[in-house]
């Protein structure tokens, strides 16, 4: 009778077992914009403030600015093949070998690329969310055409 027991108990947890929960190595991300614009956030797994920024991307006033911009965000850490546009071209690498690529070595790193993958604005940290949308703005306008950013930021007030 323990045998049936056992027996029955070990047939119970494999079959709980999900087995459609494995990653498959053949996904590729696409992070190529369908907009105008895009903003990229290049993260790490350790990293409070892309914790914090996360949660002020969710807040009314940013989600409204984004309208109209993709966003994404890669992990330092990550080995899982992303599809992106750099300068003109169409590459696929791991999330890692892009965040390279790119220079970073400090998180959060954002950074504004328009559909043919030039970047527009590189922002080497977290921004609050009152600066975060000023900077949204500034892409999103175009401002960056005509104007300075650091210039743009403080007539504004944004900082």
């Amino acid at each position: 009778m323990k045998r049936l027991l056992i027996f029955l108990l070990a047939i119970a947890f494999i079959a709980s077992c999900d087995k459609g929960t494995k990653a498959t190595t053949s996904e590729i991300k696409d992070i190529i914009p369908k907009s105008p614009y895009a903003m990229l956030i290049v993260e790490s797994e350790s990293c409070i403030y892309c914790k914090q920024l996360r949660k002020d991307l969710q807040k009314p006033e940013l989600s409204a600015e984004l309208q109209g911009i993709d966003v994404y965000s890669i992990l330092y850490e990550s080995n899982a093949k992303v599809k992106y546009i750099l300068n003109g071209q169409e590459k696929v690498s791991t999330e890692e070998e892009l965040a390279k690529a790119l220079g970073v070595n400090s998180f959060p790193q954002i950074f504004f690329y328009d559909k043919k993958g030039n970047i527009i604005l590189h922002i080497p940290g977290y921004q609050p969310p009152r600066t975060l949308a000023c900077t949204i703005r500034f892409v999103k306008e175009e401002k960056y055409k005509q104007a300075n950013f650091m210039e743009y930021i403080k007539s504004k007030q944004c900082i």
